[in-house]
């Protein structure tokens, strides 16, 4: 009998369907996952949604588990939560994380899942890969006991770095958005909040999440002199203007850029990817985490609510999906 299951499609941009597939037979050192959730990675996935990934960038931009090319037909995604229902005995029964788009099943190499630490629910868990970006962003920029930071912009991403760098000792840290709801996941997160105009300077550093450029641009004028600007969002197809006149060189100021595909060069050396994805799982055993997935919906109600979350209807950080029945499908 043919193994199936569903996946959620880019048929073309700005369409979404969901999708019967065939599974592969697992082989010896393969693993069939039952997905128990899944997270819309806002930023990017609503940019692969709109059909907004430059040309140049297909390559770059690609998913782990990707079929499919830019613009679409393309199945993507990389927030997966579920439990492994065949595979080697040491995963058998065990919840993992995975960097599989949304499907109800899937076969992939048991090396491709990390377990999920019994302290982390697996409804939180979808954030691992987040997180992982903040990781990989605080080895970037090296934060230093005392920093004042501002963190400018309260998406998923920036929110991430925030909770991170809440942790540390003695920093002043401040989220900065817009938007004065985000003032609430702020505090859920045990960081200050300001909005743009009101954020306080002098800092040694900024990391910049908005993806905006008045964003940019603030961040550059919140720093100190010789201060950085790790910059984090990913503009897409757009150009962005930067006032690198004024004070720029007199100050000394430095815009860095951050991406996640790589382990950051000042770990790269001690650390794989596998550690940097360990590390993120064992930071989400922290329940003020939970304050970044702000929205749910069940699997099979995909195609309709990636239009909404793309448009700005509806609004928020993470949003999880969540796959209910019986046999994982939708």
């Amino acid at each position: 009998m043919e193994r199936v299951a569903h996946a959620f499609w880019l048929r073309s941009p700005g369409h979404g369907e969901v999708r019967e597939v065939p599974l592969p037979e697992p082989g010896a050192d393969d693993v069939v996952v039952r997905a128990l959730f899944s997270g819309v990675s806002r930023g990017t996935e609503t940019l692969v949604f709109r059909g907004g990934v430059p040309e140049s960038q297909y390559a770059t931009m690609r998913a782990p588990f990707q079929e499919g090319e830019f613009p679409g037909p393309v199945k993507y995604g990389y927030l997966n939560v579920g439990v492994v229902e065949e595979g080697p005995a040491a995963l058998l029964g065990r919840t993992v994380f995975s960097l599989y788009p949304h499907q109800t099943r899937f076969v992939v190499p048991a090396s491709a899942v990390t377990p999920v630490p019994e302290a982390v629910p697996a409804a939180r868990a979808v954030l691992a890969g987040t997180v992982e970006t903040a990781v990989n962003a605080l080895w970037d920029a090296a934060p230093l006991i005392g920093d004042r930071i501002a963190v400018i912009g309260a998406g998923m991403v920036g929110a991430s770095v925030a909770a991170v760098l809440a942790r540390f000792p003695a920093v002043r840290v401040q989220l900065v958005d817009a938007d004065p709801a985000r003032a609430g996941v702020a505090k859920a997160l045990g960081v200050d909040f300001a909005l743009p105009e009101e954020a306080a300077g002098d800092c040694d550093l900024v990391v910049h999440a908005s993806a905006t450029e008045a964003g940019l641009a603030r961040a550059l004028e919140l720093l100190a002199p010789e201060g950085t600007v790790l910059e984090l969002s990913w503009y897409g197809d757009r150009r962005v203007s930067l006032p690198l006149g004024e004070a720029f060189h007199s100050r000394r100021l430095v815009v860095r850029s951050s991406q996640v595909g790589t382990v950051s060069p000042a770990r790269g050396s001690r650390r794989t990817f596998a550690d940097r994805l360990a590390l993120a799982l064992e930071l989400l055993a922290d329940p003020a985490l939970d304050a970044l997935v702000t929205g749910e919906c069940a699997f099979e109600e995909l195609p309709e609510v990636l239009p909404r979350l793309a448009s700005g209807e509806l609004p928020g950080l993470c949003h999880r999906v969540r796959y209910g029945s019986a046999d994982g499908s939708a």
